[in-house]
């Protein structure tokens, strides 16, 4: 537990400053509201700003190491990479159509902290990974007279994340400007994708028209190419694609490839940008930190590097018939210590929790995980509990917080915080467990 953290909750115990109630008394832009309200914690969530600097910092160059792998480990060769991390051919070619060979670096890294540093979970790269506009949370905070004094008397900092990725894109739509000079954004879904996501793509548009950008919201069928290339959307000119979309949507709908194609040839064309590529996806997949993780891959890395992966990333192994012998016997008798993650899974879907498992239901697991294939097992990290103060019932119960942290090209962007009770069960995440709540992250000396 930090100190601050005790330090706020306490305040809140003495009823001094109205600090239990702030975040109810908060006001919020509307679609921020209707997407968040009801899921937000009655705090924030602190991180220390040295701690916090020094993960971003190994995230950066956890980056650096994800692309080189095909380079360092396969010759170059991004096919032989792509099947040794379970990818099918198509798939893969759909992942590398218009990409540059270097994914932006943009994307979302999810850990604990366990309470002596933070452990990486995975690494989600790509536009899609959702949470642009969290830091809303944080200036509306701000705004409430008792929780600015707190902040001022303790040196609380944030990053606003929506502000750097307003920067991003208008330094990638500059290419494709149609003369104006702010880029006109289309914050684009795969089919039938603005109905359940519609409230919280509305939250992100709302951040940026902040940021002075105007966004757009609409699916890809929505979307036309002009005779010249360039993307419209009910008729106004895109300079820039923010994609809301994955690789795997547009191959679960039969049409999904065609209809995105005028996508990749309007990018190659340069007349709007797609951003990101899909090929964010051929690094994020969780078999890709698998082989960081692998001992018989250690010697193409040296000391520094190898260091930094066993800093912050824990033991994983790629689950497959055809690997290291003993390794699935191995995580039978590891049960109590591992948890089973499809590699392209999201938000703790799919996922075999061991230490909640009977040994029957933990082989049964294993063997369904090298059926499917693609699946990692990683050694379980235990997050450090933090005190939450509820204004309603008045009593004090230990959370636990999967931190998302930003990364752009510039550098670290901010963060955000999915919590759960410290007794309220393995996967912190909103799609797998309803009562996962969002909140704004602070950092403190």
């Amino acid at each position: 537990m930090t100190e601050l953290s005790r330090t706020y909750v306490d305040a809140c115990l003495r009823g001094d400053g109205g600090l239990a109630t702030a975040v109810a008394r908060a006001e919020l832009p509307p679609a921020f509201e209707e997407a968040w309200r009801p899921h937000l914690l009655p705090r924030p969530w602190f991180v220390r700003a040295s701690e916090t600097a020094a993960f971003a910092r190994d995230l950066e160059g956890l980056f650096d190491l994800l692309l080189s792998l095909p380079e360092r480990l396969f010759d170059g060769d991004v096919e032989r990479y792509a099947a040794e991390i379970g990818l099918e051919p198509a798939l893969t070619a759909l992942l590398r159509r218009a990409g540059s060979g270097v994914p932006a670096k943009l994307g979302r890294a999810d850990a604990y902290h366990d309470g002596t540093g933070f452990k990486l979970l995975e690494f989600n790269l790509g536009s899609e990974v959702g949470g642009l506009d969290m830091d809303v949370f944080d200036q509306a905070l701000l705004r409430v007279p008792e929780f600015a004094g707190f902040a001022r008397e303790h040196g609380l900092g944030h990053v606003d994340i929506a502000a750097r990725m307003a920067a991003v894109l208008r330094d990638r739509a500059r290419p494709a400007l149609s003369g104006s000079t702010e880029p006109v954004i289309g914050l684009i879904e795969g089919r039938g994708g603005v109905g359940p996501y519609g409230r919280l793509m509305r939250a992100t548009q709302e951040a940026m028209a902040e940021q002075g950008l105007d966004l757009r919201i609409g699916e890809i069928g929505d979307v036309r190419a002009r005779a010249d290339g360039k993307l419209t959307l009910d008729g106004t000119p895109l300079d820039l694609v923010l994609r809301n979309f994955a690789a795997s949507q547009l191959l679960d709908d039969p049409e999904g490839p065609g209809v995105a194609e005028p996508f990749f040839r309007a990018h190659e064309a340069g007349r709007t940008v797609l951003f990101t590529s899909l090929e964010s996806g051929l690094y994020s997949h969780k078999s890709a930190l698998a082989l960081l993780s692998d001992p018989r891959r250690a010697d193409a890395f040296d000391a520094a590097e190898r260091a930094l992966v066993e800093r912050v990333l824990p033991w994983s192994r790629a689950l497959r018939a055809s690997g290291p012998t003993g390794l699935i016997g191995l995580c039978r008798e590891r049960r109590e210590r591992l948890i089973l993650k499809p590699g392209a899974g999201y938000g703790g879907l799919d996922t075999f929790v061991g230490w909640e498992c009977t040994d029957a239901e933990w082989a049964k697991a294993l063997d369904l995980a090298v059926e499917r294939g693609g699946y990692v097992a990683q050694e379980r990290v235990v997050p450090r509990p933090e005190p939450v103060y509820d204004p309603v019932t008045g009593t004090v119960d230990d959370w636990i917080a999967a931190l998302g942290f930003f990364l752009t090209d510039e550098g670290y962007a901010g963060a955000h915080a999915r919590v759960n009770r410290a007794d309220g069960g393995a996967i912190v995440g909103m799609s797998s467990n309803p009562d996962t709540r969002m909140v704004g992250v602070f950092t403190h000396p």
